[in-house]
């Protein structure tokens, strides 16, 4: 096939997807014009049936639970497999797997001093605004996979400043890959614990508490939403060190 008949191929392939989605979005309901049972059924009952005021979040980890714990492993899988790709990568052009000195020694760009500033006096309100949205997704509209977002941010600042040796430190790899680990199983082992007691799968079975919205309150819910918040900082986290020790290994490549 030649490069011509090629394009020709792809033109007509992308107008019958443009096409094809046009045709969907004129099938759509006005804004705020949802013509479905289900939304308003759950906002009459979330509340009783879970006393989590994050109705999202009660969402999210039980009425939809199932579907949470698939996106939550697509994100471990991810963090996983790039992880393993880019150390075995390192390991080759070293001869053997760095070690995380090494890591930390390499040289990095020095950061201007109102950088550093600014990222130093963010990286503790960050960290606690996310550890808070992780916790309390059972009462606000948050959750642990912003939360987690949030936290991982707080790492990255700490690069912002410039100190790559202090990220390494704060965020060793092995402790990243334990905590990413724990929060993915944890979020699983409670739903085959839910079935060990003769359950559906993720099924509320912690006390719901008293006080809806209180943060002891929603049972399961603020523990998935616990367990979601460590796994997606550490994975976030184990990203951006994994690249940036790639881009640092290929800077000293090249010069």
């Amino acid at each position: 096939m030649t490069p011509r008949q090629r394009r020709w191929l792809f033109a007509i392939a992308a107008a019958g997807l443009v096409a094809c989605y046009l045709w969907a979005f004129s099938g759509l309901p006005g804004f705020g014009n949802y013509p479905g049972p289900y939304g308003q059924a759950i906002l009459n009952h979330a509340i009783a049936q879970t006393n989590a005021t994050g109705v999202v979040s009660a969402i999210n980890f039980e009425y939809r639970g199932f579907d949470t714990v698939g996106e939550e492993f697509i994100l471990f899988t991810a963090a996983a497999g790039m992880s393993v790709v880019l150390r075995r990568l390192r390991g080759e052009r070293q001869g053997g797997t760095p070690s995380a000195e090494d890591a930390a020694n390499r040289q990095v760009p020095a950061t201007s001093s109102a950088v550093r500033v600014v990222s130093l006096l963010l990286v503790g309100p960050t960290a606690v605004i996310g550890w808070w949205l992780a916790t309390h997704a059972q009462a606000n509209p948050s959750g642990g996979f912003q939360g987690g977002v949030i936290l991982a941010t707080a790492f990255f600042l700490v690069y912002l400043s410039g100190e790559f040796i202090v990220f390494r430190r704060l965020s060793p790899v092995a402790l990243l890959d334990a905590a990413e680990a724990v929060g993915a199983g944890g979020f699983a082992a409670v739903g085959v614990t839910a079935l060990a007691m003769s359950l559906p799968y993720l099924y509320n079975y912690l006390p719901l508490g008293t006080i809806p919205g209180a943060v002891s309150s929603s049972g399961t819910i603020a523990l998935i939403s616990f367990l979601v918040g460590i796994e997606v900082a550490a994975a976030f986290v184990l990203i951006i060190g994994e690249l940036l020790e790639q881009t640092l290994l290929r800077r000293e490549e090249s010069s």
